[in-house]
């Protein structure tokens, strides 16, 4: 691959003093080609590299620390999510990674995450593989100059195969890490060759930057807009249909998963999507589908046998099959990934109990407890042993990815619905005339003709019904939606039985909120569900 390199960097100032090859932003096609080289992965008939990131499939947030010094003591939400490590093991594991990649043939990209300039951040990626540049490449924005002598805002070292003997005396769990340090601006990645780690660290360290230091409110949401600039927001977990509703034809998409509020509107964080593949359709999700080509890296799928095409429904490796490609795969978007300040948000639920409403208006205390309270709901039948609906909860629709305490979130997004004029909506997805096991899902048209609707803001012009346990108020008429459809409880054959259930899922809400009591105001708690007494 010496032939193809083309500048060369200095890595010393990272303590990386390596006498091998150092490719610095090589194209895709040269990443591809070296990928290939390495056997590092496959071409699929797409065009898209395949590879597989290993022992690690996903995540593994037991494994991440953020450094505890002066600038994150009395500001990070200390607990299971952030976990604290000191400066001294920083240091102490950054210099056994850094000699190990010294050894080591290197790949360094330099990229931008934040789409408006005001609030841009710059980074530099050194990883062990081919395969994870291309993935920075694809999920930031890709600068049109860059310069090996520069040395970025913000720096990722990974280290795929390098694993530490002994952790617990280094103040970590097991032999892979993901370390955070805020005073040294560096991302540390050890032992897993999952590139969600990349993608989630530079997310986590934006969450804690522009809300602490700037007060622009970070988000986990896709957006999109209409010819006329009017920008909606979509939050919701995983099976709550937040890919599936902001992906829509006839609205641009300014990008799928993380974004920032400032007072000038809305901007991604990202150059990129990354999608999951598992049972991916070109029917139901054209767009994804046909992102997947040159350029795209599809990470642990399974073909069909004997050929190199992906079999997206084949989970012999994980569940969580994804695919990275540059923005630019996708036909509608808006070039510059940035939009105005939402007309509509939507937080998505697929609520399993079959309690809520398809559509419900919050006011802006309900947008906070239910923002802070993040839920959906898993049916029997996706984890071993849950047999019933299991009520889940993450704060900010992505509590693995916050640093600050959530209420800090919601205060900011307080401030952004003071106005009045946009409008925050609770969609459920998820079931209706029962629960999981004796209702049924509500249909995809329904919910699209509901969004539409709040979009054009014919909803509004409904008359409104108010939920007697959780305070929501609710649509009575939407266009191509049945009327029963909008009344939860009018589905259900047994009201008592109704009750029973929705008092259930408010006892869940107001246990989990619990633990935020102490931090978020008092007009905040009064949003919360009233359990009632069921005769």
């Amino acid at each position: 691959m010496d032939n193809i390199d083309k500048k060369i960097v200095d890595l010393t100032y990272l303590s990386i003093n390596t006498n091998k090859s150092v490719h610095y932003q090589y194209t895709v096609p040269e990443l591809v080609e070296a990928a290939l080289e390495r056997n590092e992965g496959v071409l699929s008939d797409t065009g898209a590299l395949a590879a597989d990131t290993g022992k690690f499939t996903g995540r593994s947030p037991q494994d991440r620390f953020i450094v505890e010094d002066d600038i994150t003591r009395d500001t990070i939400w200390w607990g299971n999510i952030n976990q604290p490590i000191s400066e001294e093991n920083f240091d102490k594991l950054y210099q056994k990674v850094t000699a190990y990649l010294s050894e080591k043939e290197l790949f360094v990209r330099d990229a931008v995450a934040c789409a408006n300039e005001q609030h841009q951040l710059t980074l530099r990626a050194v990883t062990e593989l081919a395969y994870q540049s291309i993935f920075v490449n694809n999920m930031f924005i890709r600068p049109e100059n860059t310069n090996p002598e520069d040395k970025p805002e913000w720096t990722i070292v990974a280290a795929t195969s390098f694993e530490i003997d002994n952790p617990a005396e280094y103040g970590v769990k097991n032999p892979n890490f993901v370390l955070l340090n805020f005073s040294k601006k560096i991302i540390l990645i050890a032992g897993t060759g999952y590139t969600g780690e990349i993608k989630k660290g530079i997310f986590t360290a934006l969450n804690f930057i522009l809300p602490a230091q700037k007060k622009v409110l970070s988000m986990h949401c896709s957006a999109n807009t209409n010819e006329q600039g009017e920008t909606a927001l979509y939050f919701g977990l995983s099976g709550t249909g937040k890919t599936t509703l902001s992906a829509d034809k006839d609205r641009k998409l300014i990008g799928d998963d993380e974004h920032g509020w400032d007072d000038s509107g809305v901007f991604n964080f990202e150059g990129g999507c990354y999608a999951k593949c598992v049972n991916l359709d070109p029917e139901k999700e054209p767009e994804i589908y046909n992102a997947v080509k040159f350029g795209a890296l599809l990470e642990n799928i399974n073909f069909y046998p004997g050929t190199r095409t992906p079999d997206y429904e084949n989970i012999e490796k994980t569940e969580n099959t994804r695919v990275a490609y540059p923005i630019q795969h996708i036909e509608n978007i808006v070039e510059n990934s940035i939009g105005g300040a939402p007309k509509n948000i939507f937080f998505l639920t697929a609520d399993a109990f079959g309690v809520l409403p398809p559509v419900s208006r919050l006011s802006v205390t309900q947008a906070m407890y239910h923002f802070i309270s993040g839920y959906t709901a898993k049916v029997a039948g996706t984890e071993v042993g849950v047999t019933e609906p299991k009520a889940v909860f993450s704060a900010c629709f992505g509590a693995a990815f916050l640093p600050l305490h959530p209420a800090q979130y919601a205060e900011l997004l307080r401030d952004k619905l003071a106005s009045g004029e946009i409008k925050v909506w609770l969609i459920n997805t998820g079931w209706v005339a029962g629960p999981y096991g004796i209702g049924r899902r509500i249909k995809l048209s329904y919910t699209r003709s509901i969004i539409k609707a709040a979009l054009d803001g014919s909803l509004n012009e409904s008359s409104f019904k108010t939920h007697p346990i959780f305070g929501l108020h609710y649509p009575t008429t939407c266009n191509d939606v049945p009327q029963e459809v909008l009344d939860p409880m009018m589905m259900w054959e047994n009201k008592e039985a109704y009750n029973a259930q929705a008092n259930q899922l408010a006892k869940l809400f107001v246990e989990n909120f619990k633990k935020y009591e102490d931090n978020v105001s008092e007009d905040v708690l009064m949003a919360s569900p009233k359990v009632l007494e069921v005769h």
